[in-house]
């Protein structure tokens, strides 16, 4: 793919974007449908019927987190966003690791949901009442056939990114605007007709009682608010870099009041056993229980709609934190080639699609590795807390000096961010300690301590390795210990 234009000039990313495109870009990546639809049951088996309480302490240093985003967009906007204010701040060995827990992180989660939308499509399918097609079954609990449909699904999103961030945000809001909307009346409909009474305790953090629990729910929690970050990542593609913050906080609030609204709603209708038996199928069956059809299968449609869109989120970002990383020579050239028809970084959304389409199949070889991709989700909440929790630090670092010349702004640049960070750095720490003392051998298995330990740990030893290479093989500029020279993003050049 060509990297310069016919006069020579290297081509530039389209500063084509606004808010709206950014409360799209941050909301599909959060994926609220899929989370209500799917996680409910598992942060029921974690907290019982204190789910609404777990949202509540969660988003608080969430908040705190997006503070610390939008103060240090204002001050560096940058599409390397945790990973170029990190490694600014505090240090580039960290502000690496940063990025790169960003993206492994990432593009696991893709993979896994690649199959999971494919399942999707098969179940939406077979309610319309169609079972086989070209002599094939079409089962949803084929993982074969849900991976590979599920592949196609995602090759179809990274056209549409590949084509420019503006024409993948407004298919979002469309997919948003359809899911949003089922969500809420069905939601509204179970908190009306629900059979279990409305509960005060359900918002009550300290009625949960176990530590261990807590910890594991939060970190949970943490993960259904994972994604609204995602509006940082195109802040070069922003016509005004405060629209940027203003899309994350709108598309945060916006996350907070339906999953509250869906947790209410869950356990109005459904009882705790309830909950946890139907676990990632609550959302399905709970349009089985309030309509019969064709109204009842509108809430899997809502949710095949919001797993393509949470895929096409995904591949965006992701691309982008790459680019960046390029930039500064600690990844390769290819990462660094922006489409000169496009204005996007279109070779690395190919190769993140590519890379992620390669770790999906090789759960069809690799008898555990669907067991190994399921832990592997069920540990991002780790990888979330740190690279969050280094990004707020980073902020607290950075305008430390507010706490004398700026007492009344040092509260949103240096408190807030950095009581929050550290609060997500010692959960995570906390939650690592229990899985390392619940288990006392090793298996590939979800349910296994010490591999749900191992998978964080894994992608963090991999990314010192990385920047190892990066600095010592690469001769990066990124890591040189005086006034390190980060390249200026494309718009400035």
């Amino acid at each position: 793919m060509n990297s310069s234009t016919s006069s020579g000039a290297p081509p530039r990313l389209h500063r084509s974007l606004g808010v709206v495109d950014g409360v799209a870009l941050a909301a599909s990546s959060t994926a609220a449908t899929t989370s209500v639809g799917i996680g409910m049951g598992a942060l029921a088996a974690t907290v019982g019927l204190h789910a609404p309480a777990i949202l509540l302490v969660a988003f608080l240093p969430i908040l705190g987190i997006a503070t610390a985003y939008a103060r240090l967009n204002r001050s560096e906007p940058n599409m390397g966003s945790g990973y170029v204010w990190v490694g600014k701040s505090i240090g580039p060995w960290l502000g690496f690791l940063t990025g790169w827990v960003t993206l492994v992180g990432t593009v696991i989660f893709m993979a896994y949901t690649s199959a999971v939308t494919g399942s999707v499509v098969l179940q939406f399918a077979n309610k319309a009442g169609l079972h086989e097609l070209l002599g094939i079954g079409l089962d949803p609990n084929s993982t074969a056939l849900s991976t590979v449909l599920g592949l196609g699904v995602l090759a179809a999103v990274t056209v549409t990114a590949v084509t420019g961030v503006r024409h993948a945000t407004r298919f979002q809001t469309w997919l948003l605007v359809f899911e949003y909307a089922v969500l809420l009346v069905f939601c509204g409909w179970a908190i009306v007709t629900g059979e279990h009474a409305f509960d005060w305790s359900w918002f009550d953090p300290f009625a949960i009682g176990d530590g261990t629990a807590f910890a594991q729910g939060l970190v949970l929690a943490v993960f259904f608010f994972w994604g609204w970050d995602a509006a940082f990542s195109v802040t070069e593609e922003t016509k005004d870099t405060r629209d940027v913050g203003r899309g994350g906080f709108i598309a945060l609030f916006t996350m907070l009041a339906i999953f509250l609204y869906g947790s209410v709603a869950f356990q109005r209708e459904f009882s705790l056993t309830e909950l946890i038996e139907q676990g990632p199928q609550g959302l399905t069956y709970l349009g089985e229980q309030l309509a019969s059809e064709p109204w009842a299968t509108l809430p899997l449609l809502a949710l095949m709609c919001s797993a393509v869109a949470s895929l096409q989120s995904s591949v965006i970002p992701t691309a982008r934190g790459l680019h960046a990383m390029g930039r500064d020579r600690t990844m390769g050239p290819l990462w660094t080639r922006i489409s000169p028809r496009y204005g996007s970084p279109a070779a690395g959304t190919v190769a993140v699609m590519a890379i992620a389409a390669v770790v999906a199949l090789l759960a069809l070889a690799i008898p555990k590795l669907n067991e190994m991709i399921l832990a592997a989700v069920n540990s991002i909440g780790l990888i979330v807390a740190l690279y969050y929790g280094l990004t707020a630090l980073a902020c607290a670092v950075r305008f430390r000096s507010d706490l004398r010349t700026a007492p009344g702004q040092a509260v949103r640049s240096v408190l807030a961010p950095g009581l929050s960070g550290i609060a997500l750095l010692c959960i995570g720490g906390y939650l690592g300690h229990s899985y390392f003392t619940m288990s006392d051998h090793f298996e590939l298995s979800p349910d296994n301590g010490w591999f749900m330990l191992a998978v964080p740990s894994s992608v963090v030893a991999s990314g010192l390795v990385m920047a190892a290479w990066a600095k010592y093989r690469r001769r990066s500029p990124y890591f040189e210990k005086r006034g390190f020279s980060l390249a200026a993003p494309e718009s400035t050049r």
